[in-house]
């Protein structure tokens, strides 16, 4: 498995995780008694502050996925993995400290590291789809 592939799934799999994490918790709550299992809002406002940086975590995965791993598994499709393995881990790396990030706190401090790790993001991305799009032209 190349290093674009790996990176493609390991987002993918960043995603569930943050997805099952907040499933599990909100089983919990609902077996404890403590919330009724048809009464969850989507962005975890009615959980607690930590429920609703879970679900805006996993919200900004799936957001965030078409500008970030789309240039991964159009690299992929198109055999220009070349391109995208130089920096593929290190999006996805990004991409689990951006979240982890926001799991931990919502400081100003960790709003602007969480924001670097977005910009990270961005910014590999946007040098994907030129490399892309010059392979391309080529």
């Amino acid at each position: 498995m190349g290093t674009s592939m790996l990176a493609a799934i390991g987002y993918i799999a960043w995603t569930l995780v943050l997805i099952i994490v907040n499933e599990v918790y909100r089983t919990v709550l609902v077996l404890a008694g403590r919330h009724a299992p048809h009464t969850f809002r989507p962005d975890g406002a009615d959980v607690s502050p930590f429920a609703q940086r879970l679900a805006r975590a996993h919200a900004n995965c799936y957001e965030s996925f078409p500008i970030v791993a789309g240039p991964l598994l159009v690299a992929l499709a198109t055999g220009h993995a070349a391109a995208t393995d130089p920096l593929a881990l290190w999006v996805l790396g990004a991409r689990v400290a951006q979240s982890t990030t926001h799991l931990i706190s919502t400081s100003a401090l960790a709003v602007q590291i969480r924001f670097a790790f977005f910009a990270t993001q961005l910014a590999i991305a946007a040098w994907w789809v030129v490399q892309l799009l010059r392979r391309w032209a080529a």
